[in-house]
């Protein structure tokens, strides 16, 4: 009964950390490195081909990441996010694509 009791109290204390992966979006778009190639605001890339994501459609947004972290989509300048992509959870990913389509374009 006290192994269940611990194990319990410790699931409880872990809860909050596993469940809530940053709902901040301005922090996920910093820490995820989104503003080194598309602008701190996301309206002024790094380079001419970049994109500038602010204002864009969330559901978009977020395709284009999952394609990209999973390899469906390999063309123009994915391969530049391929690398970051693995980092990041589908849940951050959808947070990120909320974000950013209420940024100012």
């Amino acid at each position: 009964m006290n192994k269940l009791m611990a194990f319990v109290a410790l699931a409880a204390l872990a809860a909050p950390a596993l469940a809530a992966p940053a709902a901040d979006g301005a922090k996920l778009y910093t820490e995820k490195t989104c503003n080194a190639c598309h602008g701190p605001a996301g309206n002024k890339a790094l380079m001419p081909d970049y994109p500038k994501i602010a204002g864009q459609n969330a559901k978009y947004i977020e395709r284009q990441m999952l394609d990209i972290k999973s390899g469906a989509r390999a063309n123009g300048n994915s391969a530049a996010m391929k690398g970051v992509m693995h980092l990041v959870s589908d849940e951050e990913i959808n947070v990120l694509a909320d974000y950013i389509a209420k940024l100012k374009p």
